[in-house]
């Protein structure tokens, strides 16, 4: 390097190209740069324009979607219908922002949006399971099989509605955990509302064996569901043989109460019946093996 430096300062016919080359180079970053300064001149407040128009929007949509949930909300309106609204209204704004600040970049918007429509034609395809899943919340929120804090099974899980999304419903289970299940998923198969009605009626089977007091076990039964406050008069509870089965008499227990009380009438019914069984010797069976060994002289 060292002696092709010296070989270039003793050759004044060498350095013609370099001086060239480096001459070029100036020459091109001096017309980059008036070509930047142009075009800054030029569109650069309109990119302001469409940037501010951007943010600006951005925090408009996001600040309305607040109020009209606050609004909804405080008018009691249904939590589940209210989400889906507001993101609704959250994106119909964003899309007109965006149209907007494409128009500010002097791009012509009806040609812009017939380009969006055959690009939308042709992505469609390509996300037929989005498309699919935002008409399914389109029906759910009409047809309404369901709202916040019922308690449903759907799409392959259970657990109480937390929000009806654009694409996905998410619920909550009994041991606390968060399921996302898509909208087409939900729509697409059997949906049990166990919240959707005000009373429900518990159904329990207790079995006694062949050789107890059938009557007072009857009895027994009727006077445990009756002495629950939670109990309903009015269906009266069903107490009845429902089965001679192979080791036991089978007895249906079927009183009503109120929705939310279901599970702790179901749970407390039990455990009274055991123990009240036990106490006035009323035996509940369960499965046995006798096993029976002889001993074999050797």
């Amino acid at each position: 390097m060292i002696r092709l430096a010296l070989a270039l300062d003793q050759d004044p016919a060498a350095q013609e190209p370099v001086a060239a080359s480096v001459d070029d180079a100036t020459q091109k970053a001096a017309e980059y740069a008036e070509f930047a300064k142009a075009y800054a001149l030029e569109h650069g407040p309109s990119i302001l324009l469409a940037l501010a128009i951007l943010l600006i929007g951005w925090f408009f949509a996001k600040t309305l979607k607040g109020i009209l949930k606050r609004l909804l909300l405080k008018a009691k309106f249904d939590p589940t219908l209210t989400g889906f609204l507001c993101n609704m209204a959250y994106m119909g704004l964003m899309a007109l922002v965006v149209l907007s600040a494409i128009e500010k970049l002097g791009v012509q918007t009806a040609s812009f949006i017939a380009i969006l429509g055959a690009a939308g034609f042709a992505v469609g395809f390509a996300l037929q399971g989005s498309l699919a899943n935002f008409a399914s919340g389109v029906m759910l929120m009409v047809f309404r099989p369901f709202k916040a804090g019922d308690f449903v099974e759907a799409g392959g899980t259970s657990g109480s509605v937390v929000e009806v999304g654009i694409f996905a419903t998410i619920f909550k289970t009994g041991d606390n955990k968060k399921v996302i299940v898509s909208n087409s998923s939900v729509t697409g198969g059997n949906i049990t509302n166990y919240s959707a009605n005000p009373t429900r009626r518990v159904d329990m089977v207790f079995g006694i064996g062949y050789g107890d007091d059938l009557k007072k076990a009857k009895q027994l039964l009727e006077q445990i569901v009756t002495a629950d406050e939670r109990v309903l008069k009015d269906p009266a509870p069903t107490i009845a043989i429902s089965e001679l089965a192979d080791s036991s008499v089978n007895i249906v227990c079927r009183p009503w109460v109120n929705t939310p009380d279901y599970w702790a009438v179901y749970f407390d019914t039990h455990e009274k019946v055991k123990l009240t069984f036990d106490a006035e010797g009323v035996s509940i069976p369960f499965p046995q093996r006798d096993v029976h060994m002889h001993s074999v002289a050797g």
